[in-house]
């Protein structure tokens, strides 16, 4: 095991960034940076031991200053989209940033400058079975216009069996809303080889929640069956992603919320697995959420990324174990407030490997 540091740019501030390489005892290694806890390469082998990186990135901080679509980072202090950028808690209507594309109503992944944009404090560490990186930001009161100061812990392990582990924490010292993931898009035959809808995917979840046109959920809880969106058994990523499917027009493919089969809520379950058949490489995602969302990058095209490589449209696809998107405006959604009294504690493995 063993971690590397190098400078990774200087934001407009001042600051510095860095960025940390975790290497396993076979030579695949994770590269994270300090700035938005950006998970910036993973380097695996395929079927022939050929490595590649398999996550969409840009080469330096600029790229990522300048047009990332949150291309593997934290994001919070709530993922994903709220309506009207709006939530109450104790009578008190709180109003955040509507921040995405101007004909939505909505408040996208944290805001206008979301834990994705912000400078974390690391500690890395190598053990005998691990190497660990771990952030912490301090997000204070008012921040975003969200209440309360909110102290967050993201810490990254990559081991032996190519398992990146992320474990988030979050206190607060006054009662918000909380529900952070990680943002990486994946294409397991190398970022910037191509569309991802080759890939054959299996989802654990047997019920969806369809959106609006602003992508925000109805409340709706669906059951995947006979629809475009049942991966209960894998199936190419691209067989329905242009299906006649009125959910299916609103995303321009897959942006929406899956229900994970939990045996035990709370433990780590399996919510989907991914197999790209040109190299052998699979993915494993497991989480202690209740949800996932899944995306397949319909939204991608202009990005110049590592090496130079444009990424097309459906270049890679998402898995951001969440909470469900939206929950305070639905009461029968899992919550996603967070008191004083409470600790938040969930955790994603993306897990690598080959068949």
């Amino acid at each position: 095991m063993n971690i590397t540091q190098v400078d990774f740019g200087t934001l407009p501030d001042g600051r510095m960034t860095t960025l940390y390489t975790l290497t396993n005892n076979h030579g695949a290694a994770v590269a994270i940076t300090n700035y938005g806890g950006i998970v910036v390469g993973i380097v695996v082998p395929d079927r022939e031991g050929k490595r590649d990186d398999v996550v969409l990135g840009f080469d330096d901080l600029a790229g990522y200053l300048a047009q990332s679509p949150y291309f593997g980072a934290i994001v919070g202090r709530c993922c994903n989209r709220l309506n009207r950028g709006q939530f109450t808690l104790a009578g008190r209507t709180y109003q955040l940033a509507v921040n995405e594309a101007p004909q939505r109503q909505t408040h996208l992944h944290g805001g206008n400058r979301g834990f994705d944009k912000m400078l974390w404090s690391a500690t890395p560490r190598v053990t005998a079975t691990a190497a660990t990186l771990e952030l912490r930001y301090f997000s204070p009161d008012g921040e975003e216009n969200y209440p309360g100061n909110l102290t967050v812990t993201a810490r990254y392990s990559w081991d032996d069996d190519y398992a990146l582990r992320l474990e988030l924490t979050a206190t607060t010292d006054r009662t918000t809303i909380v529900n952070l993931t990680n943002h990486s898009y994946f294409n397991l035959a190398g970022a910037g080889s191509g569309p991802v809808t080759g890939h054959l995917a299996r989802i654990n979840a047997e019920h969806y929640t369809p959106v609006s046109a602003e992508l925000i959920p109805t409340g709706e809880i669906r059951p995947v069956a006979g629809t475009p969106f049942d991966f209960t058994v894998a199936k190419p990523i691209g067989r329905d992603i242009d299906a006649a499917d009125g959910q299916i027009a609103i995303g321009g493919g897959y942006d929406h919320n899956f229900v994970l089969c939990r045996p035990t809520p709370g433990a780590l379950t399996t919510a989907a697995e991914v197999y790209e058949p040109t190299t052998g490489r699979t993915l494993e995602v497991l989480t202690t959420q209740p949800a996932v969302q899944f995306y397949t990058g319909n939204g991608l095209g202009s990005e110049i990324g590592k090496g130079h490589r444009r990424y097309p449209r459906r270049g890679g696809f998402c898995f951001e174990p969440q909470r469900y998107p939206d929950a305070p405006h639905h009461d029968h959604f899992p919550s996603i407030v967070l008191t004083p009294d409470q600790t938040y504690r969930e955790t994603v493995v993306f897990r690598f490997g080959v068949k």
